[in-house]
């Protein structure tokens, strides 16, 4: 027990600085998204802002699941293959996945886009044509995640947040700028196709630095395809990946069915400050999810256990102490978008609330997704997000916004519990970090 013990210690004290590392791009990152939604939100107004906002949510769900959860698995198969020197399997992987993603989102996009383009009365005018603009932000959405999850896979963690996550958002409110400067107006139709190509220009230069590392790390193998086995792996994970991804956007999505675009865009508005919550969990899962794998495949047991308590305990801290700051500083912040949205400061706090018990229950996602068990997870996870759209379905047209925070902070909350459970009867893990 002491070897493992000390294996599982240097792995936490190790990854540690990475994840300091990883949370403090999250934040700068989010710090600069934020100051791009407030500068949208000023332009544009609440209308527009509104439609943006529900159509970047759009883009960023079928993005993520655009991957069909091989961008999930790549943290999974890619430390497995290098703690068995499995160079061939590896070397398919990366080509198969960075092909079908973008296939798969092409595909997806050109379907929406002859949609649209073939009932013109689909949907409102309004967003008509920016949905046709976020139709080719979507296959380079899908590659760039998969390029996250293959720079995290092989514990590049830095190149694998900071391209999408503070470079896409920078060049996105640079751009959004200099277009209003130059005479564009200020619509959301304008603010996605600064989007398209903050998009593009990230993830050219993301994909330039991860394809020369590889070409450098990577052992010469004959290319191998178990193409079945990565899918029946990675297809529960683009469940649980879009399920997750729901619980994140499925308040705003049902909003967007039921309320005026500028309610929306308060309560959007909240959610943004939110994400400084969830990057927490981020951070703590960026170094952590490849480490569970590789762990599992050297068979240590008791590392693992100890890797489990210690990022348990240290991630409840960290949200706990980042959600009260956000709180604390909600009116301010929120009212830099504009005087009614600091209305929306009760909505934040019942969203971190939510956070900040799930981030009690531990890394039970994580652990049944990399350990084998996840499609036991993806059932759990689905069925919760049907929950959650029944919930908030329920709880909006008597409660208005405060029934969609509401619904979004129980569900959450129930999904950290019932995910723990499952880790405990599945895999023999206790993940709560109180537990001891």
């Amino acid at each position: 027990m002491a070897a493992g013990a000390s294996i599982g210690d240097a792995e936490a004290g190790g990854s540690a600085g990475t994840a300091l590392a990883v949370f403090g791009v999250r934040i700068a990152a989010a710090a600069c998204a934020f100051v791009a939604q407030v500068l949208m939100a000023r332009l544009m107004g609440a209308e527009e802002y509104g439609i943006f906002a529900t159509i970047w949510v759009w883009t960023a769900l079928l993005g993520h699941a655009s991957t069909w959860g091989l961008s999930q698995a790549a943290c999974r198969f890619l430390p497995t293959y290098r703690a068995q020197g499995a160079a061939g399997p590896e070397r398919g992987f990366l080509a198969f996945g960075a092909v079908f993603s973008l296939a798969a989102a092409s595909v997806l996009a050109g379907c929406g886009a002859a949609l649209l383009w073939l009932v013109p009365g689909l949907v409102s005018g309004d967003y008509a044509g920016a949905l046709l603009v976020a139709a080719l932000v979507l296959p380079l959405f899908a590659l760039q995640d998969f390029c996250e999850g293959v720079a995290r896979g092989r514990n590049w963690t830095l190149l694998a947040v900071v391209p999408p996550y503070l470079l896409r958002q920078g060049l996105i409110m640079a751009l959004m700028l200099a277009a209003v400067g130059f005479g564009a107006p200020a619509e959301a139709g304008i603010a996605v196709a600064c989007t398209l190509a903050a998009t593009a220009l990230s993830l050219a230069w993301q994909a330039a630095i991860l394809l020369r590392r590889l070409r450098v790390a990577r052992p010469a193998a004959r290319a191998l395809y178990p193409w079945r086995d990565w899918l029946r792996a990675a297809l529960p994970m683009a469940l649980i990946d879009l399920a997750g991804s729901g619980f994140n956007f499925v308040d705003v999505l049902v909003l967007g069915f039921l309320l005026p675009p500028a309610e929306v865009g308060a309560y959007f508005a909240a959610t943004r400050l939110l994400q400084f919550v969830v990057f927490v969990q981020y951070a703590a899962s960026s170094v952590t999810t490849q480490r569970f794998a590789a762990a599992q495949a050297r068979g240590d047991r008791s590392g693992l256990e100890t890797l489990v308590r210690r990022w348990s305990r240290l991630t409840l801290l960290a949200t706990l102490a980042t959600g009260l700051a956000v709180v604390a500083a909600g009116p301010l912040l929120l009212g830099l978008f504009g005087p009614h949205f600091r209305e929306a400061l009760p909505l934040l706090a019942l969203l971190v609330a939510g956070h900040g018990l799930a981030a009690a229950c531990g890394p039970a996602e994580d652990l049944l997704t990399m350990l084998g068990a996840e499609r036991a997870c993806a059932a759990v996870t689905v069925a919760l997000l049907a929950a959650a759209v029944l919930l908030t379905l329920a709880l909006v047209p008597p409660l208005g916004l405060a029934g969609a925070a509401l619904a979004a902070a129980l569900v959450t909350a129930g999904r950290g519990i019932v995910l723990a459970v499952l880790a405990r009867r599945r895999l023999g893990l206790l993940t709560p970090a109180f537990a001891r």
